[in-house]
């Protein structure tokens, strides 16, 4: 399981645009987790699921009610991942209205969840292995913080605990 200090893995997920811009083509575009996290500080939170209920009601509001604060605390960029595919993870962030705000990032076969060891295995509830609720603060790709949720639980992966350590370290 990865862990404080460690460097993220190496991984591809995706993320849907709907306008061109910036090098991105309309729809599904590759971000390389290494390439994208190099030389920024970046707030990532991961959800079992988009739609969601505690992720869509509590979990993604709360870093976009948190992201001007987290960018004044020095973080570059907010990723919001879940094993979702990319035209899930766009229209999750049309209805939560995170343009600008968080990147809504697809890990569609879990390979990033199961390289960091952050998976939580939803078999018996119909979802298969999705990633565990938590949150990191990343600089230049290396863990600074890192707070995993129990099962079932929304306590320690929320905007207010990692701004709160984004303006601590």
């Amino acid at each position: 399981m990865i862990k404080i200090g460690d460097s993220l893995p190496a991984a591809t997920l995706q993320e849907y645009s709907e306008v061109e811009g910036n090098g991105c083509n309309i729809g599904p575009n590759p971000v390389d987790v290494q390439q994208a996290a190099a030389g920024k500080t970046v707030a990532i939170f991961a959800v079992p699921g988009a739609f969601t209920p505690t992720c869509s009601a509590r979990h993604v509001p709360g870093y976009i009610a948190q992201a001007e604060a987290l960018r004044a605390a020095g973080v570059d960029e907010i990723w919001c991942l879940s094993v979702n595919d990319a035209f899930v993870m766009g229209a999750w962030a049309r209805d939560q209205q995170t343009a600008d705000t968080v990147r809504m990032l697809a890990d569609g076969s879990g390979a990033f969840a199961q390289a960091t060891g952050l998976t939580l295995d939803l078999s018996a509830r119909g979802m298969g292995v999705r990633s565990a609720r938590y949150s990191m603060l990343v600089r230049d790709g290396k863990v600074l913080a890192l707070n995993i949720e129990a099962p079932g639980k929304f306590e320690v992966s929320d905007a207010d605990t990692l701004l709160a350590q984004a303006r601590s370290l």
